[in-house]
């Protein structure tokens, strides 16, 4: 036995020392990979054509002095609520964002930022602070700063928000401040479609741009929605440009009041609402067109609704001014 284990060792020990040499580890080291900025390794990926990269969109500052050419003054204005109907529930954050543009509609700089918020005379909602991330505790003793909203406010040329039709009653319910002031509505008079967006909603414009950001707090959406009307398109036009020019043009609202009531689903499929007469409108069934799609509207309802060709139904022009109001 101690002859076969001699054997076994001295085998091991007469072990050819190039087949040693082959199983130490070699000390060489890798060649390091060259360091990749954020940047480079995002767009690494989107090459790949495998992976979209979503940026992190981040506020602008506020520039020291207006530049010259951006005469006018714009502000885009979002609220938090305690529900949806101006008349019962109320404002519980304002966010607003200044910034310049030209006759052109260039957008030029941020100029003033405000954000605030405010304790309603009620417990917020359940489903409210789920939705916004607002809380009893967070507006508690708190109240907006009027004097500095009125700031931003007073010499705006235009007012902008993401569903003007919502935040104007809300705004004018809330302050005279907003009284008199032109509107504009980034979801209403922008033909996103046409843009390449398969929807409106804010959050679905930032991602489909290829930027996230810090959703359902007032200040965070102003600076949200300035970058994406900012964005520039295939052809080099900015929403805002598109924007500006519909908010300079007038609108044509008519009212197909004493139409007869079996022809609703008709007016309905035809884009019309009904309205009960509860807001100040008339009631009857609505639509709101381009002035330049009067007469074909008339000479529809004339033909198609009432079948009389002396029907005149009432009808309201407006300009920003006058749209979205209470």
């Amino acid at each position: 036995m101690s002859v076969h284990r001699d054997s076994q060792l001295d085998m091991f020990a007469k072990a050819s020392p190039v087949t040693a040499k082959a199983h130490r580890p070699s000390r060489r080291q890798p060649p390091q990979a060259a360091v990749r900025s954020d940047e480079d390794m995002a767009r690494v990926l989107e090459e790949s054509g495998n992976y979209r990269i979503l940026r992190k969109l981040s506020p602008r500052p506020i520039a020291a002095t207006r530049r010259p050419g951006f005469s006018r003054l714009g502000v885009i204005l979002d609220t938090e609520t305690t529900g949806l109907s101006h008349r019962s529930d109320e404002i519980i954050e304002i966010g607003a964002v200044a910034f310049t543009f030209d006759e052109d509609g260039v957008v030029g700089d941020v100029v003033g930022v405000y954000g605030g918020l405010q304790q309603p005379s009620r417990p917020i909602p359940a489903e409210i602070t789920r939705l916004t991330g607002i809380t009893d505790a967070m507006v508690e003793g708190q109240a907006i700063d009027i004097r500095a909203l009125r700031e931003l406010i007073e010499p705006a040329d235009l007012i902008i928000a993401h569903n003007a039709g919502f935040d104007r009653p809300f705004c004018e319910t809330f302050s005279n401040i907003f009284a008199g002031k032109a509107w504009a509505c980034s979801v209403s008079e922008i033909d996103w479609s046409a843009r390449g967006f398969e929807g409106t909603k804010l959050g679905y414009l930032v991602g489909q741009a290829g930027y996230f950001h810090e959703g359902h707090r007032a200040v965070d959406d102003c600076h949200a929605l300035l970058e994406i009307l900012d964005r520039a398109q295939g052809d080099g036009e900015r929403a805002f440009a598109e924007l500006y020019r519909a908010s300079q043009r007038s609108r044509i609202r008519i009212f197909a009041e004493h139409s007869p009531f079996e022809m609703k689903d008709h007016l309905k499929a035809r884009g019309y609402r009904w309205s009960d007469g509860s807001d100040g409108r008339l009631k009857s069934w609505w639509i709101e067109i381009g002035e330049e799609d009067l007469p074909e509207e008339l000479s529809y309802l004339r033909s198609e609704i009432y079948r009389w060709a002396e029907a005149d139904p009432p009808i309201l022009r407006l300009t920003a001014f006058d749209r979205f109001r209470l």
